[in-house]
């Protein structure tokens, strides 16, 4: 099947057929029609596979289809409304999906903005007062701009909950009820993920009206051409065992997780003093320090991304060859997440990991949860000392291998009582602080 097939209009298949796109993905095949039918639709897939294009090239041509609402005054056209809002978990995964309504769109006179934390608000409220018709949003900026009254949703006709597993799991329920309560009744919803848990479902029943559901691949999975590798060793010999991979295979580009945001800092620093071009991600580093040490990544001027779990959605990379797993996730679905930004597209890819003995019951849980034995390769030299016990890795720290849950991020706990701590008070001075998005979301 090629993109001629779907019925897309023109200004668009021109915009994918210099993108150099001439075949739809599977997701895209499937959902593009239902997504131009008007259905609602719970869409997954595996990370990589184009979930992006498949909700995007069908919503742009679906406002074309439709005249927007409002009336002209006096011959001029009636004031752009957001017609279309797209919610996403992460301020990277908004600036891609940003990126891919600019590009597809670039032969449509449609307006879209993307508005998330981390930077001045001022500027997106001036774009917001000019008028968009297509609205990318982080759920705590969107909050941020309807309590300062710059954004009105009361027109919207497309809701897309893109990545909506990492948006619960992130803790981002309350915003989204709270975006929803703002929205017409009467719209279309689609739902994208990566994974369809029980949550998701629930959440799913609430919102779309016999939605068409599309999963091209088994739950939880990675994508086929993505091979994996187990490298066994002590956790004291890590960076020394990381640093030697890279520069005996003279990896060229290489994304690094990390569990911590504070490790992720640490590695980077080390790998410079090893003669690795690095740089670290996370939620502590501003969105211009972010921006920036994507960039040089991608355009080769950095060698090696160490970052946590916000990198492992969002993050596309053309033909990003490998993956290291330094530290395995504490939650086994992160580690689909993580090796998914290689293998993209169906370029091939590798997803390595160094494991020490304290991280056994992860591997074990990550392998339970893919259905399948990873292989295990011991580097010569780096052999794991059998007398090591291993040491329990509690609420994600043990020593130089463990950390925080999630990538550093602190889950808010109630005491008996019932009450919040202080970890958990005041979502609105998270979501100012962590630049939009609450403090998991970091």
């Amino acid at each position: 099947m090629s993109f001629d097939s779907l019925g897309l209009m023109a200004e668009i298949h021109r915009a994918v057929s210099e993108k150099g796109y001439s075949q739809p993905t599977p997701i895209q095949q499937q959902a593009i029609p239902l997504v131009l039918e008007g259905r609602d639709l719970m869409g997954g897939a595996q990370t990589g596979t184009g979930k992006t294009a498949g909700f995007t090239l069908p919503l742009l041509q679906r406002l074309m289809q439709s005249p927007p609402p409002g009336k002209p005054v006096k011959g001029r056209q009636p004031r752009r409304v957001i017609r279309a809002l797209v919610l996403t978990p992460t301020r990277e995964l908004a600036a891609q999906v940003a990126e891919s309504v600019d590009v597809y769109g670039r032969y449509l006179p449609l307006k879209s903005a993307v508005i998330f934390g981390g930077v001045s608000i001022n500027p997106q409220k001036q774009k917001l007062v000019r008028g968009v018709d297509i609205l990318v949003a982080t759920p705590g900026r969107l909050l941020d701009h309807v309590s300062q009254r710059s954004v009105d949703l009361s027109k919207v006709e497309i809701l897309v909950l893109d990545e909506a597993d990492r948006m619960l799991d992130m803790g981002f329920i309350h915003d989204i009820r709270k975006v929803l309560a703002l929205l017409p009744k009467q719209k279309q919803t689609l739902l994208f993920s990566a994974t369809f848990s029980d949550d998701i479902k629930k959440l799913a029943n609430t919102l779309l009206k016999s939605p068409a559901l599309i999963e091209v691949a088994r739950r939880n999975t990675a994508a086929e051409s993505v091979s994996q590798v187990v490298h066994p060793v002590d956790k004291s010999r890590k960076r020394e065992l990381l640093s030697l991979l890279i520069g005996r295979n003279n990896w060229r580009q290489v994304l690094v997780f990390t569990r911590t945001k504070h490790g992720a800092n640490r590695l980077s620093e080390q790998l410079n003093k090893d003669g690795i071009t690095a740089a670290a991600i996370h939620g502590n580093k501003s969105q211009g320090a972010r921006t920036r040490a994507l960039a040089d990544f991608k355009n080769g001027n950095v060698r090696v991304l160490v970052a946590t779990d916000i990198a492992a959605r969002g993050l596309d990379i053309d033909q990003l060859p490998h993956v290291v797993n330094y530290e395995l996730p504490n939650v086994a679905e992160d580690y689909v997440h993580r090796i998914g930004r290689t293998g993209r597209a169906g370029n091939e890819g590798k997803a390595v990991s160094l494991v020490c003995i304290d991280e056994l019951k992860l591997l074990n849980d990550i392998e339970r949860l893919i259905k399948r034995d990873i292989d295990k390769l011991v580097i010569d030299g780096f052999e794991p000392d059998p007398s090591i016990k291993a040491e329990p890795i509690r609420n994600g720290r043990s020593g130089s291998c463990g950390g925080n849950q999630r990538g550093g991020q602190q889950r808010s706990r109630k005491p008996r009582n019932g009450k919040s701590s202080s970890a958990g008070s005041s979502s609105r001075h998270r979501r100012r602080h962590n630049g939009g998005q609450s403090r998991r979301a970091a």
